[in-house]
């Protein structure tokens, strides 16, 4: 018999039958349904707020230049942040810099990053999921993670920032 309990645990190939249609719901508390037509199951919630739009944002590939992603500004709505990914290789000497995080409600968030020495070390990647999604300082703002320059001999450095505008 399936571990109902603990789904992960279980390790039999049983088949549970189940009359169909039918409605599971997982730990977390998302629905997923089952249609009699026997198709793949469908979450019926979603991370974002309802009503929200999901966006994200990328500087692309940057050489010794500010790797900037922005998530954008709509007018009558607020742009919300719910993290961000930085990474790069290392430069001819190493160096430590402030990643800013700006547009948010609190004020300019920072954080450390560090390319090390080496054009072709790679530095450890920063990411950063938010607990709780962090709003603009206001609506039709935008908001942006600013990963500086590395330095001689840097070839790549990337931001990415992802959010939802609501």
């Amino acid at each position: 018999m399936p571990n109902l309990t603990n789904p992960v645990a279980d390790t039999s190939l049983e088949v549970l039958r189940i009359p169909i249609p039918v409605i599971l719901s997982d730990l977390a508390g998302n629905s997923f349904t089952f249609p009699a037509s026997g198709a793949f199951p469908v979450a019926s919630s979603s991370p974002y707020p309802t009503g929200a739009t999901p966006i994200t944002a990328d500087s692309g590939n940057q050489a010794n230049a500010n790797a900037v992603a922005t998530l954008a500004a709509v007018a009558g709505k607020t742009t919300y942040i719910t993290g961000f990914a930085l990474t790069a290789s290392g430069a001819t000497a190493a160096l430590v810099v402030t990643v800013t995080v700006v547009g948010v409600i609190t004020g300019t968030l920072h954080y450390t990053f560090t390319a090390p020495a080496g054009a072709t070390a790679a530095a450890t990647p920063l990411i950063v999921n938010f607990p709780t999604p962090i709003p603009a300082s206001a609506t039709n703002t935008t908001i942006v993670v600013t990963l500086p320059a590395l330095g001689t001999g840097n070839t790549n450095a990337t931001a990415t920032a992802y959010g939802f505008q609501l």
